[in-house]
């Protein structure tokens, strides 16, 4: 650097000083030094400013690509691993800052602000979504459901107040806001207004590149590997260790490429070679000369400057789109755009997502443009769904996923579908793509390979964008759109054609059919299709000219496919009632037959939308037969005759009655018969004869019945809906969504319910669980009909059970058909059928049927649909059934009386002749109360646990029953151990610091717990009580039952029996030890409790302390530790159960390998007594429990913990090294102190009684912890030796502002412990218990859903450089966002890989953890690394649903209810036991890897 390069940079940071700050000159000086490390000159840079030349250039262009050629290869690509931040900020001051000079012609800094300031935005709002932000689509002016507003600008719009839809963008679309053509009403928001601006011209061409000697192995994306494949062959690749893979995974899975290997060519060229991925296919990699890569990293910039750029100017927004599109001198598809189109799919994921933005923020953003962009668009679309197809990518990934943003647009679509004939090209194009046909020319999908399902699948998009094309119907036709429709109609009709026939089948005859053959497919095509079909007929009806041409085309078309005779058809004559007619003879049961008619159905259609024209006769004869094929294939099935076919065909006519296929297959067949009953006066009566014959009478009740489909009966699509509703809530109350998925949805995904239901169903709305429901108004029940046509077999069975049950319902009450609507002219003829005498000559041979002796053709059902039953048991049965019923109903009254009698007398007899027994009995159960219930015999008011005044209550004896062996037995202190399944585990739930955890375990005392409570130990228990041996004996069996379990098989379940949990036997609750039953601890030293001479506390302090340093002599005198002569008066067994629990809580509470002999076991009981307490909800019979276990574990070591925990009151000179008062929580103290008394006190030195030590422990601890809160609210210090505390406090009280001040802040900080000592001391002495500790909660949550979307979309993974998290999951514990479910936030537990939550559970919950998946509305529980299930979230719609993978898209918002219950969960650290019901419901719950989340 030379003496004018440093005065030159004194200069430029003096600048900076003057303008903007010494921050800015202080970046500035920064980047001076960046410049300098990469060897860059910045003194030729900034004395000859580049902008300067290029101002005065004859060759601008030149200029410019020799300075990128220069510099590029510098900034970029110097290494092997990149520095983004490093590059980006030289990039922006020596490539992209000469640039904006140029542009604004000052500095940029001033600039840009002044281009903004006097810009005119596009009244378009444009914002690109990104992924996870939530979408809006108004039901109500949404031209269709792609119209979506950004969240800003839907609050700030009319649509607010509208039905709307909510759902979350999987990114790359943009905000439809100030479109006119998208929206109905109100396309503007509060925000946008309608302007325009000016244009200006300037050329923008690619840089030329310059060829170094390093190169890249550089690994590409795709959507075929999985992410342990890629990890898996980059570490046999290039050597590197499994995390440095999973780096390298996660960045191509984010950016669509990584550069693996940095060197010569040979270096990388042998990483290359070594590429051996387990599957056929390997992965993609290319060696690439690191200048090659720096110029497209540096491509990448200059798309994304570009798209800051023209943020500032609408005028260099059109600027940039007119150069764009401008052809160069190659002529067609020269220009940049149709360039970057055309090779979309060579372009890795980083690059397609940039120029795509870059497309939808610019080209998109204006109609002139958005114009000429869709016709190159058009004109490429077969090039671009070609390389779609075969590409790897998703299609949100792909060019060919902008066709929303065009064809949605309607004047778009009608202007490409005249001009450059859109509908004939995608169908085409759809149909080259679909060549696997048989001999007819039909789709044949029996045999594709997965490279052909793989393309089917891509294929199906081309569906999409036909339905896009059509999604918005014409209000005007014009000559030219009529015939461009009709030719798209042509093409259409062949691709039907292709599907007309197809995949046939025979019946299978003698055996099961060997290989299920291929029908999902085809069913696929037609489901796709199906609103395409619908659309189809919509835009014919609009036009007559259009209808009758496209009818003539249709009508052409199925007499094509079915011209002649075809094999299995045979010309015969039928004769029947005096009638003849000539006809075809084809058996169903053997020849072949396809469900799949779309040309038969498409005109039948069709025929139904003349019915409001003139036209009525262009129907020849013969169209009836193949969809009465297909209704006999139905009715032979049902009647089981195709069984041997296998569940391909039960599939198939499953789809073909289903909501999702039936509008255009099942329906369409019907109306067929309609039309062809009309047309067709003497054949349609062998017609009949033939459906009656094979037992599908049902379908003469659809013929002449089904009158509500609009242009068959005269009626309106809100009527056809309303039948639905009724005949849908006639077999039971529905909730909504399930209400929704049973009816028929529109291209809008839209139903027509909501116009409806209020007239004809009340709704109940849903309470703590459960869903709301709509349930059928009564007086809508005379519009049911039980034959409806849409009932399954299965349905119309449910709901003759339902009208059974009804009183109304009687066996001989009829249920009428309800009044039908007239049929339209051109099917008003239909009722004549029922006049035919073919009609009465087949209801009685029904009839004849039915009275024959051995008649087996004939069926009840037969008979209901002739109309004949109630008619037959009027005149016939019914008086001698009412005589029968009456007869049976008396025998019935008189045998209960007799039998009752006989009881009562039995029951007398029993009672005389044990009279003793009886005596016995009832005062036993007077004595007796429930387990654990030591209900007072005294009001509550007058209860006192503690001191002289303390509740005698009377000694009550507990008789509790084994739910193992039933047996009975007395709890004692000599008897045998009562246990109860208990739960022990780490706790946070009262955490106020959850970043403090146990740095060593195995050194960790846990004498004295901090007041924060950052981690604890809580015992729960579900209260079912065992004997000790029982319980032995289950686990010994849970145990060996394992063990026999084979390796192979030993899944994750609900519990893990090495670390000795167990289920409870009778529900299944999880647990992991045992507590004896035992009673109140401090009953046992009754004789003890004599307060009545009790010493003073000055006194009592003497005297301990006394009997400390005695205690102390005999210590030094003794060579081993303190021995305390104490006489247990426990059992055996209990004392067994004892030690294990006690070992439990220490292994659990410590994470350690279980040691009864450890000092610490007592002190982690007493703990977790302490612990359980203040968190105790309800189950205060656990921290009765609690108490005897703590104070029953007396040892040596007691005497040694009281010793420590007095200190801590009253200290001495020789133990200086005890904690601070402010970082002992005093309840823990207190606890510790009252249960290690008693060793103290056996010595029996004074005699002093355990409830005057009970009151002085009491008092002491009282008044540290008053201490405690005169110094934490007085003085800002927080830690105080023990010698400076007098001083201290002296200095907090004269520091007080007044009396009252000082009073309220030690009431508001005593109640709590207060609380806690009651609750304790009450459990301790037997005396029934008060109030629970306040506890903490969880965070508070936003009322509306979609606040927490727009949260989660502005999360970024904090591990992949400002990548949004595909999985952000918030902590319901403490609000934290996580980047769940992935690779990128994998980090190392215990020696194990474990996901984000996962690892979150230990540092925040101890192992425990409540999570809310922001996306997918579903809140997570996790247990440890192998438990866990998905719990209902607490977020509901209007219809009081949850909506768990935001797949209805209905505004949710929070339930206060459902959110109390899952902090009424963590409260009562029942997530655990809430995970193992779930897990024991539901298996497949054991096989997810929960420690990946």
């Amino acid at each position: 650097m030379t003496i004018q390069g440093k005065d030159l940079r004194y200069k430029e940071i003096k600048k900076e000083k003057k303008g903007g700050g010494l921050k800015d000159a202080l970046s500035r000086a920064y980047l001076v030094w960046v410049l300098e490390t990469a060897g860059l000159d910045l003194l030729s840079r900034l004395s000859s400013k580049p902008q300067g030349k290029w101002l005065q250039a004859t060759d601008l262009t030149r200029e410019v690509y020799q300075h990128l050629a220069h510099y590029v290869p510098k900034i970029y690509c110097r290494g092997p691993n990149p520095f983004p931040q490093k590059e980006d900020m030289l990039a922006q001051h020596v490539l992209l800052g000469p640039m904006e000079w140029y542009l604004c012609g000052e500095d940029p800094a001033f600039g840009f602000p002044k281009l903004e300031q006097a810009n005119k935005p596009s009244h378009l709002c444009g914002r690109v979504f990104k992924v996870g932000e939530p979408t809006y689509s108004c039901r109500d002016c949404a031209v269709d459901p792609t119209c979506v507003l950004c969240m800003e600008c839907f609050l700030g719009s009319i649509h607010r107040d509208h039905r709307y839809r909510m759902t979350t963008s999987g990114g790359g679309g943009f905000c439809d806001c100030g479109d006119t053509e998208a929206w109905k009403e109100g396309p503007y928001c509060q925000k946008h207004e309608l302007n325009t601006s000016e244009i200006e011209e300037e050329e923008v061409k690619t840089f030329s590149q310059k060829k170094r000697d390093t190169y890249y192995c550089m690994l590409f994306n795709d959507e075929v590997h999985t992410y342990e494949q890629v990890i898996y062959t980059l570490q046999k690749a290039v050597n590197c260790t499994q995390k440095e893979a999973i780096g390298f995974a996660t960045t191509v899975d984010r950016d669509g490429r990584r550069s693996v290997r940095y060197g010569d060519f040979q270096y990388c060229e042998q990483a290359k070679s070594r590429n051996t991925s387990r599957q056929t296919k390997p992965l993609k990699v290319q060696v690439m000369h690191s200048s090659i890569v720096a110029h497209q990293n540096f491509g990448l910039k200059l798309l994304s400057w570009l798209g800051s750029i023209i943020g500032y100017s609408d005028g260099l927004r059109r600027i940039l789109c007119q150069v764009g599109l401008q052809e160069g001198p190659d002529g067609e598809n020269s220009s940049l755009v149709d360039r970057l189109m055309l090779n979309d799919s060579k372009l890795w994921k980083g690059a397609r997502s940039v120029y795509h933005q870059l497309f939808m923020s610019s080209l998109l953003m204006d109609l002139k443009y958005k114009k000429l962009f869709a016709v190159r668009f058009a004109k490429n679309y077969e090039r671009l769904q070609s390389d779609y197809v075969t590409d790897d990518h998703d299609r949100e990934f792909s060019i060919a996923d902008l066709s929303v943003q065009i064809f949605t647009v309607p004047s778009l679509a009608r202007m490409l579908i005249t001009e450059e004939n859109l509908m004939t090209t995608i169908i085409k194009t759809f149909m080259d793509h679909l060549r696997h046909r048989d001999a007819q020319g039909r789709f044949q999908f029996e045999r594709y390979t997965a490279l052909q399902a793989f393309k089917f699948r891509r294929v199906q998009s081309l569906i999409l964008d036909l339905k896009y094309v059509l999604i918005s119907k014409p209000t005007e036709w014009s000559d030219d759109l009529r015939q461009k429709f009709l030719e798209g109609f042509d093409a259409f009709l062949e691709l039907l054609k292709c599907m007309q026939g197809m995949d046939p089948i025979t019946r299978q005859v003698g055996q099961h059919i060997e290989m299920e053959p291929e029908w999902e497919a085809a069913f696929t095509l037609q489901m796709k299709l199906t609103h395409v079909i619908s659309m189809m007929q919509d835009w014919c009806a609009l036009d007559e000219k259009v209808l009758i041409e496209a009818y003539k085309k249709c009508l052409a078309v199925l007499m094509q496919c079915h011209g002649g005779f075809t094999d299995g058809e045979q010309p015969i004559t039928l004769s029947i009632c005096g009638h003849s007619v000539e006809t075809i003879r084809y058996c169903v049961s053997q020849e072949k037959v396809s469900i799949h008619l779309p040309v038969s159905r498409l005109l039948a259609g069709l025929h139904v939308l003349l019915s409001k024209s003139e036209v009525s006769e262009l129907s020849p004869p013969m169209l009836i037969e193949h969809p009465l094929r297909c209704l006999v294939l139905c009715a032979q099935v049902h009647a089981g005759m195709w069984r041997r076919n296998g569940f391909s065909l039960v599939n198939q006519i499953y789809y073909y009655h289903n909501v999702k296929c039936r509008r255009e297959m099942f329906d369409k067949d019907i109306v067929m018969l309609q039309k062809e009953y009309i047309v067709l006066h003497e054949l349609k009566v062998c017609c009949l004869s033939i459906v009656i014959m094979l037992n599908v009478c049902i379908y003469i009740f659809a013929l002449t019945g089904e009158r509500f489909s609009p242009g068959v009966g005269q009626v309106n699509a809100t009527d056809e809906i309303k039948r639905e509703i009724i005949h849908q809530l006639s077999i039971k109350p529905m909730a909504h969504s399930e209400l929704v998925k049973s009816l028929p949805e529109d291209e809008n995904k839209e139903t027509g319910m909501e116009s409806v239901i209020e007239a004809v169903a009340h709704f109940r709305k849903p309470g703590l669980t459960g869903r709301g429901m709509y349930e059928l108004k009564p007086e809508c029940a005379r519009e049911f009909n039980l034959y409806f046509y849409h009932f399954s077999r299965a349905e119309q069975s449910k709901v003759k059970h339902v009208l059974q049950k009804k009183p109304i319902i009687t066996l001989f009450s009829a249920l009428p058909p309800p009044v039908l609507p007239p049929f339209c002219p051109l099917f008003a003829s239909l009722v004549n059928i029922l006049q035919s005498d073919v009609m009465l000559c087949i209801m009685r041979t029904v009839l004849q049927w039915a009275v024959e002796h051995n008649g087996y053709a004939w069926s009840e059902s037969m008979l209901q649909r002739v109309g004949l039953k109630h008619l037959l048991f009027k005149f016939y049965s019914r008086d001698k059934d009412k005589a029968e019923r009456k007869r049976k109903a008396e025998i019935a009254r008189l045998r209960r009386e007799k039998i009752m009698a006989q009881m009562s007398e039995m029951q007398r007899h029993f009672i005389d002749e044990n009279k003793e027994l009886f005596q016995q009995t009832l005062e036993l159960d007077a004595s007796t109360s429930a387990v654990l219930d030591n209900s007072p015999m005294v009001s509550d008011t007058t209860l006192t646990a503690l001191g002289p005044a303390q509740t005698q209550v009377p000694e009550q004896r507990q008789f509790v029953t084994c739910i193992l062996c039933q047996e009975e037995q007395e709890v004692k202190v000599e008897s045998k151990a009562m246990v109860l399944a208990a739960f022990v585990q780490r706790s946070t739930v009262l955490s106020k610091n959850r970043s403090k955890f146990i740095q060593d375990p195995e050194k960790y005392d846990p004498l004295f717990m901090h007041p924060d409570l950052s981690c604890g130990t809580h015992t729960g228990s579900c209260g079912h009580i065992m004997h000790a041996h029982c319980w032995q004996r289950y686990f010994d069996s849970v145990q060996a039952k394992e063990q026999r379990r084979q390796q192979r098989l030993r899944l994750h379940t609900s519990y893990d029996v090495e670390n000795g949990e167990f289920l409870c036997p009778l529900c299944e609750c999880l647990s992991n030890t045992v507590i004896p039953l035992l009673l109140p601890p401090r009953n046992i030293f009754n004789s003890r409790l004599n307060i009545s001479d009790q010493p003073k506390l000055t006194q009592w302090i003497r005297t301990i302390s006394q009997q400390i340093k005695a205690l102390q002599v005999l210590r030094k005198e003794e060579t081993n530790s303190i021995h305390v002569h104490f006489r247990n008066p426990y059992s055996e067994s209990i004392k067994e159960m004892l030690t294990t629990f006690g070992t439990a809580t220490y292994k659990v509470g410590l994470k350690v390998h279980p040691n009864e002999e450890d000092p610490r076991v007592p002190v982690m009981c007493w703990g977790s007594c302490a612990y359980t307490v203040q968190s105790a909800g309800k189950r205060f019979n656990v921290v009765s429990l609690l108490m005897s276990q703590a104070d029953a574990n007396m040892n040596y070591v007691c005497a040694n913990v009281f010793f420590f925990n007095y200190l801590a009151l009253v200290p001495d000179d020789n133990h200086g090294d005890l904690p601070c008062i402010l970082d002992i929580d005093m309840f823990h103290l207190l606890v510790g102190l009252v249960l290690a008394f008693p060793a103290l006190q056996c010595q029996d030195f004074s005699g002093i009684s355990l409830g005057t030590g009970d009151l002085h422990i009491f008092h002491l601890v009282t008044m540290a912890h008053i201490v405690q809160i005169l110094l934490t609210s007085c003085t800002g210090n927080s830690f105080f030796s023990i010698s400076l505390l007098h001083f201290s406090l002296f200095s907090a009280l004269k520091g007080t502002p007044s009396g009252w001040h000082l009073w309220r802040n030690v009431r508001n900080g005593i109640m709590p412990f207060l609380k806690c000592s009651a609750l304790f001391f009450h459990y301790l002495n037997g005396v029934p218990a008060p109030y629970p500790r306040e506890s903490n909660k969880l965070i508070d949550l936003p009322e509306d859903y979609s606040s927490l979307i727009n949260q989660a979309s502005n999360f970024s993974c904090p591990k992949s450089g400002g990548d949004k998290s595909r999985a952000p999951t918030l902590c319901l514990v403490c609000g934290t966002l996580l980047c769940s479910q992935s690779y990128c936030c994998q980090t190392e537990l215990e020696g194990e890989d474990v996901g984000a939550c996962t690892a979150h559970t230990y540092s925040c919950g101890s192992g425990v953890g409540i999570f809310l998946r922001v996306r997918e509305c579903q809140v997570l529980f996790l247990a440890g690394k192998t438990k866990g299930c998905f719990y209902s979230p607490p977020y509901l719609d209007d219809y009081g649903e949850t909506d768990q993978g935001l797949r209805r898209g209905n505004p949710l918002h929070l339930c206060k209810e459902r959110f109390k219950k899952i902090q009424k969960l963590w409260h009562q650290h029942s997530i655990t036991e809430e995970i193992g019901h779930a897990q024991e419901a539901n298996q497949t719950l054991v096989g997810i890897d929960w420690q990946h989340l």
